[in-house]
């Protein structure tokens, strides 16, 4: 029986449910009329991400995967055509670049904060979009005024939210990303004729990117390119939002934070990535024969990793449904290449773990120590219910803030 009906109404929870239930970290089942082979846990990320035994092509619905990365990109290379790409990707990731990128975030924050301290309201993830987009933008050397901030911030926001919808949410996903790849390939064809001043970052990186044969870069992919570094950063708004729906739940580690040190910050940002939804899953397709669990993979078999159960997996995590940041300092609980998996698992140099994880990181440490120690703001009654269908999860009211008062 086809369970597609069963994904889109369980989301997050469809590959946990069905392990519980089968009592099995390994699971057939059939989605959209074609069979799928569904991991979850540690020892299921170790074998998904060993680059040897799966690829990531031709494993996303094509709806969803040209709002995530689309064809050409560095998500769907395998070898030494995928590590020569990614490397130009971790090299503009390094520490200084993310403390930049660190200081960008925080001046456009606090001048966001001004404003919304005249507002009787505002919505914090709308706004998150756009303060990421303002600093995400500058940092790769594109900066841009407020009216193009807005509609940089729209598109991604789109992008974001059609990624794991059915019907218009998706299409409208796809109608404004075509305009913001239409703005890529113009930043892209301008930058390498020099009719556009570009600083050094990963616009002209990526513009001026050669690959093992010398070759740049076509106009086409050198956009997608750059669209997968912005889009996946602005996607941190929902992290940002989830920090201040924990602080919300959790006020005591507001004061933690204001008189912790960094380890603090960090720990506190790791316990978000791990409990809050983010990506569901993600797809592979295995490229030779193995056996494991019993289960005989074959060439050309479609996977799902379950990224969300594994962070959830009671095996790993003491009381993993509780938020609890001090399990890593208390407990012991240590963060390993397959257990925290929201940006994948293994290497980033040698694997596919997103080279964006330290961006991530970055941001919600910064928009931590912001939330807590340079803003105080009221948490008006309000709709914060976490919809696990809802593939990227948000809260309903997108969390509101009111009475904003800079400190």
């Amino acid at each position: 029986m086809d369970a597609t009906l069963a994904l889109l109404s369980e989301g997050y929870a469809f590959i946990p449910n069905r392990c519980r239930h089968y009592g099995s970290d390994v699971f057939a089942a059939r989605l959209m009329l074609s069979r799928v082979v569904c991991m979850s846990g540690r020892e299921a990320a170790e074998q998904f991400y060993d680059r040897h035994r799966f690829t990531r092509r031709h494993a996303l619905p094509r709806t969803s995967f040209a709002l995530i990365q689309d064809h050409g990109s560095v998500m769907v290379m395998d070898g030494e055509a995928h590590r020569h790409r990614k490397a130009m990707f971790l090299s503009l990731v390094g520490p200084d670049a993310l403390r930049r990128l660190a200081d960008l975030f925080t001046r456009h924050w606090q001048e966001a904060v001004t404003r919304w301290a005249g507002q009787e309201s505002s919505v914090l993830l709308d706004e998150a979009h756009r303060v990421i987009t303002a600093a995400v933008c500058e940092w790769v050397g594109l900066p841009l005024d407020g009216r193009e901030v807005d509609a940089r911030a729209a598109e991604f926001a789109a992008m974001i939210a059609g990624t794991g919808a059915i019907g218009p949410r998706n299409w409208g996903g796809h109608l404004l990303r075509a305009r913001t790849e239409r703005w890529a390939r113009r930043v892209i064809e301008e930058t390498r004729a020099g009719r556009r001043a570009v600083p050094e970052g990963a616009a002209r990186t990526i513009a001026t990117y050669r690959d093992g044969q010398g070759q740049l870069l076509d106009v086409r992919t050198a956009g997608v390119e750059l669209i997968n570094i912005l889009r996946p950063t602005v996607a941190n708004a929902r992290y940002i939002v989830f920090a201040a729906m924990a602080l919300h739940d959790h006020p005591q580690w507001a004061e933690a934070l204001r008189r912790g040190d960094d380890s603090t910050l960090d720990r506190f940002a790791w316990e978000v990535r791990r409990v809050f939804p983010f990506i569901p899953f993600i797809g592979g397709r295995v490229r030779e024969p193995f056996a494991w669990r019993g289960h005989d993979f074959k060439a050309g078999d479609w996977v799902l990793m379950d990224l969300y159960g594994t962070n959830h997996d009671p095996r790993l995590w003491h009381a993993p449904e509780r938020f609890d940041p001090d399990r890593y300092r208390l407990r012991g609980e240590a963060i390993e290449a397959f257990n925290l998996i929201s940006h994948g698992g293994g290497s980033a140099p040698d694997g596919h773990r997103c080279p964006g994880e330290g961006i991530t990181q970055t941001l919600l440490v910064t928009a931590a120590r912001l939330l807590t120690a340079s803003m105080r703001y009221d948490v008006p009654q309000q709709d914060l219910t976490i919809d696990l269908s809802n593939i990227p999860a948000r809260p309903r009211s997108g969390f509101v803030v009111s009475n904003v008062r800079p400190t």
